[in-house]
């Protein structure tokens, strides 16, 4: 038995089932999806309903990320005008929706259950974005943190590897975790189409939201396996730019 962390995967429906395949995904497997469902590519709908079905069948964890709160606010209101989420791929989830037959109601289920974030037994976060609070995200006092903070990784990214744990120099915000994994900030941005990882934090969005790869990660051994770039499943499609 396997766990097996999943980056952001924006629509890209066709990524995941390909790199499900690649990873030899089973029901044994316990997967554990870091947000962002949504927005993107053409199929969020599609793989919104995946999921859910994928959730009956195996153990799956779900956080959730900055887009799926903005999805989440519109199928709660649909004349709720969000010109943000519009451009940020909120245009590719509606029309996703548009003559869709699946059943709002269990969408909307779906999303108000994502979890800000999760603790496993070994003492690992699984976070969209991260924190700001010293004493852990249970304390943090702006709560959009979890989905929007990148103070956490940016941290991470530029700390010598060769630091100890016990040493002062290790930010008292990653002590608290043997390890953490992220999303919600592409790899690309640091010019890598692979998991990246800054001491204990790794990130696992290798921004298939955009020319990147959508990404999946054993984290006990740190095997890895990604799709083909998005814009190859989905030539036709632009994408988010």
């Amino acid at each position: 038995m396997r766990t097996l962390v999943i980056g952001d995967i924006h629509g890209g429906l066709k990524a995941l089932l390909q790199v499900f395949e690649r990873a030899k995904v089973t029901s044994k497997d316990t997967l554990i999806f870091l947000g962002d469902y949504v927005d993107g590519w053409s199929e969020s709908a599609q793989l919104v309903q995946y999921l859910i079905e994928l959730n009956q069948k195996q153990k799956c964890i779900f956080i959730k990320g900055n887009h799926d709160v903005w999805c989440h606010e519109w199928l709660l209101d649909f004349d709720k005008d969000n010109p943000v989420w519009y451009r940020n791929g909120g245009k590719e989830t509606i029309e996703s929706y548009v003559n869709s037959e699946y059943m709002i109601e269990e969408h909307v289920v779906f999303f108000k259950e994502l979890k800000n974030y999760y603790v496993d037994s070994k003492n690992r976060l699984f976070i969209h974005a991260g924190f700001s609070s010293m004493k852990g995200p249970e304390n943090e006092v702006y709560l959009t943190n979890y989905r929007w903070d990148r103070t956490l990784w940016e941290m991470a990214i530029v700390m010598d590897k060769k630091v100890e744990k016990n040493s002062a120099l290790y930010p008292n915000r990653l002590k608290l975790y043997s390890e953490i994994y992220i999303g919600h900030t592409p790899t690309l941005h640091y010019d890598s189409d692979i998991p990246m990882q800054g001491i204990n934090v790794w990130n696992i969005d290798t921004g298939a939201a955009f020319t990147g790869k959508l990404s999946i990660i054993d984290i006990d051994t740190k095997q890895f396996w990604q799709s083909d770039p998005l814009p190859s499943l989905y030539a036709t499609e632009r994408g988010r730019n």
